[in-house]
């Protein structure tokens, strides 16, 4: 009997020793899983929306030597009806407004502060429509009509094999992909959980075999769609989407701090959801934007493709939301007016005509209730007509 117990005990003690020596193994694995399943969590989510590095892996985007572009203060304005009360229902963390190049208003909200470097979630799309842009003029990307596996070779046999690079920008690739971020096995948690372990995000897209319609028919916010755009980029280029976007886009923006992407086990960009900058910086970018692609008279993105890209090309239902290359267009839009849009409340808006960017960052747990999106838009307009 004592023989017996021996062994049971020599069983149990190498099991224990075999766990600790996993627990090291793994622990920063395990870390960012703990974290990842805690993200938005109400009594984490402002928290860990400006510290997501402590969360995934990243790699730094250098604001370089350049001079820092200055965003000088305007006068103040009457602020519209209602905007106090949108800050608190929506949960915002800070609002920059600026009109003709100048801020006009720029406050921080729920403890967060002008220094924090904030999660852009899907306003990186946009990003990566521009530095697409960029490169599409350069002659790197052939044509928006040829299609992914081009460039992308391991695309092929997946549901993304007679995808053009215009569907995928369009958000119209027909490919099956779930997006509730409310159900812990949809497909935009589960690569979630990808990115948070250390896998690869060019396997998730090359595992995706279903599609619901023929690329190009229909218009369905497919997440994944903008890692192909990041795919295409790679092969064409031959480099990593951050050092094209910090040579091409950040660079020379003049930014006040250095950014950062989180991304996958291989170190290749989360593009579709994972830059991180302050809300002035984001500014930055949106200003460029606003004002066709230039800063201090260098063309950084070309024009014309500011103005195809914000256009509503994507196939979208008969009076909803429209959708270009990566950008969205507010229902009733006028020309000249878009926006970036991420979840959980994160804005750029542009109204072009008036001169007017806002930038908002926010940690709203509410954002998919109905009616949260068209309120949001309501409110940009009457702080853009306010000025």
């Amino acid at each position: 009997m004592r023989t017996v117990l021996k062994w049971l005990l020599r069983i149990v003690l190498a099991l224990a020793l075999a766990a600790v020596v996993v627990g090291i193994w793994k622990r920063e694995e395990i870390q960012r899983l703990m974290a990842v399943n805690s993200l938005f969590s109400e009594e984490k989510i402002v928290h860990n929306f400006s510290h997501m590095d402590e969360a995934f892996l990243t790699v730094n985007l250098p604001r370089g030597n350049g001079r820092t572009w200055e965003l000088p203060y305007g006068r103040g304005f009457d602020l519209p009806e209602g905007l106090d009360q949108w800050i608190d229902e929506r949960a915002v963390t800070s609002l920059l407004v600026m009109q003709d190049g100048e801020i006009r208003f720029e406050e921080y909200y729920l403890g967060t502060t002008s220094d924090d470097r904030r999660i852009s979630w899907s306003v990186a799309k946009s990003y990566l429509s521009a530095l697409f842009g960029i490169l599409l003029n350069e002659g790197a990307i052939g044509s928006l009509d040829d299609p992914v596996v081009r460039y992308a070779p391991e695309l092929t046999g997946s549901a993304y094999e007679t995808a053009t690079i215009r569907n995928v920008l369009n958000m119209a690739s027909g490919v099956t992909f779930d997006e509730d971020y409310l159900d812990y096995n949809s497909d935009i948690n589960r690569m979630g959980r990808v990115v948070a372990l250390g896998g690869e995000l060019d396997d998730f897209a090359a595992s995706l075999q279903d599609s619901f319609t023929e690329p190009g028919e229909t218009w369905q916010y497919v997440s994944i769609d903008t890692h192909v755009i990041g795919m295409v980029i790679r092969g064409a280029t031959g480099r990593s989407v951050a050092d094209l976007l910090t040579e091409k886009v950040i660079q020379p923006l003049g930014l006040e701090r250095d950014g950062y992407y989180i991304t996958d086990g291989a170190g290749v960009a989360f593009v579709l959801g994972g830059l991180n900058f302050t809300t002035r910086d984001f500014a930055r970018f949106g200003q460029m934007i606003l004002q066709n692609g230039t800063r201090d008279g260098q063309q950084i993105v070309p024009a014309d493709w500011i103005s195809a890209s914000t256009w509503p090309s994507a196939p979208t239902e008969p009076g909803k939301v429209g959708y270009g290359y990566q950008w969205w267009i507010p229902v009733g839009a006028h020309e000249g007016e878009f926006m970036a849009r991420g979840v959980y409340g994160q804005y750029i808006y542009f109204d072009q005509p008036r001169g007017v960017l806002l930038v908002t960052t926010g940690a709203d747990r509410k954002f998919r209730d109905p009616g949260v999106s068209a309120q949001n838009v309501e409110m940009f307009r009457k702080i853009a007509q306010s000025l």
